[in-house]
């Protein structure tokens, strides 16, 4: 990413504006575009300050901030994880999201990341398929019909191929919405009465569950030879969706290794549990798939920079766009050691806003974003 232009007050895309963004281009091309940018991202790993996330856990859920930076731009992405949330109409998972401009520190973008976060993971997953699956990959199981479940499918048909999905969840009424949704979108969906019906035959399992606890949705008598696994849901301690079995039987794959190894279902495995990266496929420093034969693993939990990726989509299409508030979350200073200043009278206005560098200009009166001059 190229040094930003800079404007004190940065670019906001609250949820209105980022849902009207994603209808305006597509759900699809939205996910396309992030996964390109994924593996750009990916392509410069070595580029990137990494750290694995730093969460806090409490009895019902956790806390997560996932911060990531090059020599230009910092992001960091405020998540939490509640499975008992939808009992009180809230959703398991909101993000928000901050970019900013490394050189100066600057915020140069406050978006919302629920919806976002479901576009990212669901490019991540197909990206890492379209490098770990069979290439004839056409029929895919989705276990775990919630909220991340529509975008998963759309990924997969639209950047893998896959055109028949075969779902299963406990709640049946996810399973009926997911159909619903999916109405058509050209896919071929078919309900069955469990994860083994679901599985059979399927060249592709998604598993995308939502509860915190040991589980084991997939076991080793569900293999076929040469499935690949996409495990999104098993993200955090304490919680997994393949059986340990199923990992010995498997070549597998993981965004960064330190995290992955607390997080995913390779925390049920030794510390020296063979993994492979995905940027080192991507780069061709490592294999993928060594056969048709061979079942493959991603164990995907979701890794700071995928965040950044997509926070970089976000800030670009809203400015070609042209939507989005400046949000004025930093104070102006005329004189900036004087920030006591702004408590005067004559510092209660805005002072004269910082130069910006080619980034539109913002309307006192109104705060809301205008073309520049």
């Amino acid at each position: 990413m190229n040094r930003p232009s800079l404007c004190i007050h940065p670019l906001y895309l609250s949820v209105p504006t980022v849902v009207e963004l994603v209808r305006r281009r597509g759900v699809a091309r939205c996910i396309d575009a992030i996964a390109r940018n994924i593996e750009a991202d990916f392509l410069r790993w070595v580029d990137f300050d990494k750290s694995a996330r730093v969460a806090n856990h409490s009895r019902d859920g956790v806390i997560e901030l996932m911060p990531v930076s090059d020599d230009t731009a910092y992001s960091f992405k405020y998540v939490n994880g509640h499975p008992k949330n939808t009992a009180l109409g809230l959703s398991t998972v909101m993000a928000f999201g901050v970019l900013a401009d490394v050189a100066t520190g600057t915020p140069l973008l406050l978006s919302e990341l629920t919806l976002t976060t479901a576009l990212r993971t669901a490019a991540t997953s197909a990206l890492a398929a379209r490098a770990l699956a069979r290439g004839e990959s056409r029929v895919m199981a989705l276990i775990g019909n919630g909220a991340q479940s529509e975008f998963q499918a759309l990924a997969f048909q639209h950047l893998v191929g896959i055109d028949t999905v075969r779902l299963f969840d406990v709640d049946s009424a996810a399973t009926a919405k997911l159909m619903a949704n999916l109405a058509g979108s050209g896919l071929k969906v078919q309900a069955c009465a469990s994860t083994r019906e679901a599985v059979r035959g399927a060249d592709i399992v998604t598993t995308v569950t939502a509860d915190k606890t040991y589980a084991t949705i997939i076991t080793p008598d569900m293999l076929e030879p040469g499935v690949h696994i996409n495990a999104v849901g098993g993200d955090c301690p304490g919680k997994t969706e393949l059986a340990a079995a199923v990992l010995e039987a498997a070549k597998v794959f993981v965004e960064f290794a330190p995290q992955s190894r607390v997080e995913g279902d390779i925390q049920q495995m030794p510390a020296d549990f063979a993994v492979t990266e995905l940027w080192e496929v991507l780069s061709g420093l490592r294999t993928g798939r060594d056969s048709n034969e061979q079942v493959t693993v991603f164990d995907s939990v979701g890794f700071a920079l995928e965040d950044y990726s997509a926070l970089r989509f976000m800030y670009e299409a809203a400015q070609e766009d042209g939507v989005g508030e400046r949000l004025a979350l930093i104070p102006a200073l005329a004189d900036p050691k004087n920030l006591f200043g702004v408590l005067s009278r004559e510092g209660c206005g805005v002072a004269a806003p910082a130069p910006t560098l080619g980034l539109p200009q913002v309307d006192e009166r109104s705060d809301r974003l205008q073309s520049a001059s």
